[in-house]
């Protein structure tokens, strides 16, 4: 393990020393700052020739500002002679503009995957991307991480019994992920009936497959964003007389009117990970952040050893 380092990027520190903690390694010296004019400076402030390099860094709000710095420390350990580059990216960005939806418009995740490869990253590490396909946007290769373990083993460990759970998906695109839940759990499946109004309006109405009537809820996704969705799907699960309610989802993005949703609708708990950090002004009562350090760290490891990453998921 001499050969690898890891260094991190400024959206997510506190994940990388974690993941650090966890291989029992230092955190790579890096500086990153700005020049008057707002530009990205960046020095690597130990040797890594010929050094197998990880950079930590979730392409999270600010965006912008973070997909750039991930551009210009990658071209600067490709600059400083390093074996190989890998761009663990825990959060995507840009990752719902995966098609075109409508004429005129970009295929924005592609272009960031372009851009990533373009600076010079050999391998990129992600976890629950938002549309599986976008591993096929890189032409590096691509090890796409799940948090279900983490989750599923979270959800273990409250002892709610079997027989009283029902495992939901929060819309019609989010089936596969929740069937894949429901089968570790061993618990039936069912799926919020939403339907869209408008651009940026969506109603959710009724529920099919299994009831939920006396029963425990798991609502499942890979993101929590503004929490319109996940929010609306926990009314009509309270209304269809569930006894309870969870949220579990790998991204706590959690924008605009996100916490104020959230503190109103009937969640019993919410569980996100740390794949993007949560600042003290988002944290509730109610949410559970749980740390993906491991999972990253074991992954990490793994292909630093030319080991199989999919077989930490059999």
């Amino acid at each position: 393990m001499n050969d690898l380092k890891i260094f991190s990027g400024p959206a997510n520190p506190a994940l990388t020393q974690d993941i650090c903690r966890y291989l029992n390694l230092p955190m790579g010296k890096i500086s990153l700052g700005r020049f008057p004019d707002g530009e990205i400076s960046c020095k690597i402030d130990e040797d890594v020739r010929g050094r197998d390099v990880f950079i930590v860094q979730s392409t999270c709000p600010p965006v912008n500002e973070h997909i750039m710095e991930l551009l210009v420390m990658i071209d600067s350990f490709k600059r400083a002679s390093s074996f190989r580059i890998t761009a663990v990216i825990p959060y995507f960005g840009y990752a719902r503009q995966d098609r075109k939806d409508s004429g005129r418009v970009p295929i924005t995740a592609k272009l960031v995957a372009n851009l990533i490869t373009r600076a010079g990253a050999d391998r990129v590490l992600a976890m629950d991307l938002h549309a599986a396909q976008i591993q096929g946007f890189f032409d590096v290769p691509v090890d796409h991480l799940y948090a279900a373990p983490v989750l599923n083993n979270h959800l273990s460990s409250l002892e709610i019994p079997k027989d009283d759970i029902v495992v939901v998906s929060a819309d019609e695109g989010g089936i596969k992920r929740a069937l894949g839940h429901a089968n570790r759990i061993g618990a039936p499946l069912g799926i919020i009936d939403k339907r869209r109004l408008s651009a940026d309006t969506t109603k959710s109405t009724t529920i099919i497959g299994a009831s939920v009537e006396g029963k425990t809820a798991i609502l499942f996704d890979d993101m929590i964003s503004t929490a319109g969705s996940i929010c609306g799907a926990a009314e009509v699960l309270h209304k269809h007389g569930a006894k309870a309610i969870y949220a579990a989802a790998t991204h706590g993005l959690l924008v605009g009117p996100a916490i104020e949703r959230l503190r109103q609708a009937p969640f019993n708990k919410i569980i996100i990970t740390d794949s993007i950090p949560l600042t003290p002004g988002k944290m509730l009562p109610n949410i559970t952040v749980l740390s993906v350090a491991s999972l990253l760290g074991q992954a990490i490891k793994r292909i630093h050893r030319n080991e199989s990453v999919s077989m930490m998921f059999q």
